[in-house]
């Protein structure tokens, strides 16, 4: 289907094209099907803010011929401004906020674990579809609008005013184009016809779940009458507004100016402008008096500027005689003492004083009431209109507005604001008292078996794969992100972290917090696929902590999502200290470093084993071998051992093990990143299957965009389904590129020299490389963690055999190989994440 072009005869925007009248008429009888083919699959959140955020680009960029493409279909009198308006309100930064308030997450249709000690699953789903009934001349509601459908996951069919612009269809048209899976083309239709055309409407109503309505009471009971029995109707009607002022603020000067500004900001067209303003007395004097003196304040604001954007469209004769007819019955009640009118000569303003209390609407354009109201009548005065309340400005001290705030919620207002702030909105905001979002959602939920659940953190694992946008741009290394960094903006860099150092120098990584919430909870995710029991699993945190390294902090953070028992003890030097608080609080769970961990179950080897009580390890940053897992297992009666993470400062969890994981294979955080394997000198894939660098594009990242980043670590993709059901992609950790060495003319690999240290040589300890020179060659020294089984002569001879490159290259006489036994203490670590150096490179 196509999604450009169109003629007059071609005013409908159906599924992806342009359709003229009688297409139109065909296609809305057989409306029911479509929406049922559409909802049969779900859609992606992702998949619409890829392209809301691809559409928000090309709005803020003036220069884009989206600019030129829309610029015709704009409303007369609108400024072009309006499109760099719906670049920022499309944008992944405001439509994430926006799902985080209104539904709690950025990905809010994933059936996930609200409470992780639950094997109950919950989820915000569509209603089905959503009929949206926009009003005239509102350049910005209608579109907005279908956004809101799509965020939920609905179908959305749009009926726009029969004497509107095509703008609404062709912006949806350029939104549909950004999608390349066509899942948001499936989801968007766009009619122009008037509402006598009652047949349509009434087709157009006849399937849907929600009807969305904006207008006045005549305009909601016009759609109403096509409402199905069951089918929310979600009211967008007029709203009335007033200012409400306690007697220290309106003798205030500065406030008097700033109501005026709320007055004359959009000429009272906005349903949050002030029509009356309430003074805290029942003095009839006081009443007349300020009226008298704002009257001189709005008298001296400059004219509105009738016809434009900024003031809406210019007066009809029926405006042109509300105003007269009000102002008119206002000065006739002045002989019966109840008015006082104070107006411009031309008619551009004017105050109307009244001295009875209740709620009376204004004819608009700069035309207010001013009535007296106590606060002791506020509530008995304002609640029979509760139903067309909206926002309430305040002026007064910190304890009026505390109180009077309080006093109008319960009489039916939905917002409150300061005097002079009445027009100002914020992200996020509830619009007449609820979230869009919510009322174009249900909530639902799957209770499952919890034997057979128990390691699922999310039911949509097992059904369909994540589907991110492919990666594209340039690969970016850690220097490259480390610029990138520079031009992070303020108002995204709320957490700063370092990287422990030990693969270079320390690098700097920043984060929203938003960021860290999400991804704290897909490491918690993570976890549970591994097999860790937040309702049963006491936890010791041992990782290493402060100088800005964040591994102790975060799994902090990730036991707290998972409301897991924890000791956040934190690695430290005093072992015998450590494991008496893991003996005195039952501790059965280990969180850590492999280093710091052998080191401290070695140390405190007689009082753990008597112990007992230690059953599951979860390590990251490092790497347990065979042999270690095995002394874990039988000297220590460990069960479960596995990799709690792997990730990166920079980009936070890039991937989990599940209960059938083995060695370094992961499955993909795939709601987070997407993962190339790259050929190791060249940017292209490798051949499925083969062995690459591992390169992670992060999506959903507030004010940072990290694609294609080069990790520095190795692996390949494993192919075919995890037995544990799961279709989040995996792949298997291969080593760092750091790891292979070029030594006397050959590459060597340390995790070479670890596998055969324990496969061939029966070591279970640590094992460090450290590289050198003598006068005549290089040195390679093996100082491997002195233990009973640690014969560094038999090791030596094990690594000669059992590797031919490092065989070659001793016996041409061009690399002296080395093997010494140490004490573990004595290996080079980083000193903020206490990692293994696995290689120290000397020779320079």
């Amino acid at each position: 289907m196509t999604t450009t072009g169109t003629t007059p005869a071609a005013p409908h925007f159906w599924q992806g094209a342009f359709v003229g009248e009688e297409e139109a008429g065909r296609l809305l009888t057989g409306l029911p099907a479509a929406v049922e083919a559409a909802l049969s699959s779900p859609l992606d959140t992702q998949a619409v803010l890829a392209a809301c955020e691809a559409l928000s680009d090309c709005l803020l960029d003036p220069d884009h011929p989206v600019h030129a493409r829309l610029a015709p279909y704009l409303p007369a009198g609108e400024e072009p401004g309006v499109l760099a308006e719906l670049g920022r309100l499309l944008s992944r930064r405001e439509l994430t906020r926006k799902l985080r308030r209104e539904l709690g997450s950025a990905a809010p249709g994933r059936l996930n674990r609200p409470d992780p000690r639950e094997t109950v699953y919950e989820a915000w789903a569509p209603v089905g579809m959503v009929a949206h009934i926009a009003p005239g001349n509102a350049t910005t509601v209608a579109p907005l609008s279908i956004v809101e459908g799509l965020l939920a996951g609905n179908v959305n069919v749009l009926k726009t005013s029969g004497s509107d612009t095509l703008f609404t269809q062709h912006l949806m048209a350029e939104l549909a184009g950004r999608d390349p899976g066509g899942a948001l083309s499936a989801r968007i239709v766009v009619l122009r016809f008037p509402s006598s055309r009652q047949e349509w409407l009434r087709l157009m109503c006849a399937p849907a779940d929600a009807v969305a309505v904006w207008g006045g009471e005549t305009a909601v009971e016009g759609v109403a009458e096509h409402v199905p029995a069951g089918c929310r109707l979600v009211e967008w009607g007029h709203r009335i507004s007033f200012a409400y002022l306690t007697a220290d603020a309106w003798s205030d000067g500065v406030t008097l100016q700033a109501l005026a500004d709320d007055v004359c900001l959009l000429d009272q067209q906005a349903c949050s402008s002030p029509q009356v303003v309430y003074l805290d007395t029942e003095d009839e004097t006081e009443v007349f008096a300020f009226a008298e003196r704002f009257a001189a304040v709005l008298g001296a604001r400059p004219p509105a500027l009738v016809g434009t954007a900024a003031a809406g469209a210019p007066r009809d004769p029926a405006e042109e005689a509300e105003l007269t007819t009000t102002e008119l019955v206002a000065r006739l009640e002045e002989h019966l003492g109840l008015t006082r009118v104070f107006a411009a000569p031309d008619g551009a303003w004017r105050v109307m004083a009244d001295t009875r209390s209740p709620l009376t609407a204004s004819p608009l354009h700069r035309s207010v009431w001013v009535k007296p109201l106590p606060r002791k009548r506020l509530i008995s005065t304002l609640r029979p209109m509760r139903r067309y309340l909206q926002t309430a400005g305040l002026a007064g001290s910190r304890t009026d507005v505390a109180e009077l705030s309080r006093t109008v919620l319960a009489a039916g207002v939905t917002r409150v604001t300061p005097v002079g702030a009445m027009l100002d909105s914020y992200p996020g905001e509830p619009h007449d008292g609820v979230y869009a979002l919510q009322r174009y959602s249900r909530r639902v939920a799957v209770q499952a078996d919890p034997d057979r659940f128990s390691a699922t953190a999310c039911l949509d694992d097992l059904t369909q794969p994540v589907v991110l946008p492919r990666p594209d741009g340039p690969l970016l290394g850690k220097e490259e992100v480390q610029e990138l960094n520079g031009r992070v903006a303020p108002a995204d860099a709320e957490l700063y972290f370092r990287s422990g150092g030990s693969t270079g120098a320390p690098a700097l990584s920043l984060f929203t917090y938003e960021d860290y919430d999400t991804q704290m909870h897909a490491a918690a995710r993570g976890l549970l696929a591994a097999g860790y029991d937040p309702a049963a699993d006491r936890t010791a945190n041992l990782f290493y902590c402060g100088g800005m390294y964040g591994g102790f902090i975060s799994f902090f953070s990730v036991l707290e999502r998972l409301g897991g028992v924890q000791l956040p003890l934190a690695a430290g030097p005093d072992h015998r200290a450590t494991a008496q608080a893991l003996i005195d609080h039952r501790a059965d769970t280990l969180f850590g470093m492999p280093s710091y961990l052998w080191q401290l179950l070695h140390a405190e080897a007689d009082a753990l084993r008597a112990y007992g009580g230690l059953r599951k390890v979860f390590y990251g940053g490092e790497h347990f071998t065979p042999e270690q897992r095995r002394t874990l297992a039988e000297e220590f009666g460990i069960e479960a051992v596995r990799s709690i993470t792997y990730g990166s400062t920079d980009l936070g969890p890039l991937g989990y093990q599940c209960t059938h994981s083995e060695g370094g294979v992961h499955h993909l955080h795939a709601d987070l990143h997407a993962l190339e394997v790259l050929d190791p000198e060249e940017d292209r894939p490798v051949a499925p299957g083969g062995t690459g660098r591992l390169v992670f594009s992060t999506h959903a990242r507030r004010g940072q965009r990290l694609g294609r980043y080069i990790i520095g670590d190795l692996g390949r993709e494993v192919p075919g389904r995890c037995p544990c059901g799961s279709l989040a992609p995996r792949f298997e950790l291969l080593g760092r590129t750091g790891d292979v060495m070029r030594v006397a003319t050959y590459f060597l690999n340390q995790r070479r020299f670890v596998a055969l240290a324990g496969e061939r040589g029966g070591h279970r300890g640590e094992l460090q490389i450290l590289l050198g020179r003598t006068e005549a060659r290089e040195r390679l020294t093996v100082r491997v963690e002195r233990t009973d089984a640690a014969d560094p002569e038999r090791l030596r001879e094990v690594f000669l055999s059992g590797y031919p490159e490092l065989r070659s290259a001793v016996a041409e006489g061009l690399l002296e190989l080395v093997v010494e036994a140490v004490d573990g203490a004595s290996l080079e670590r980083s000193p903020a994440s206490g990692k293994l150096r696995s290689v120290v490179d000397a020779r320079s």
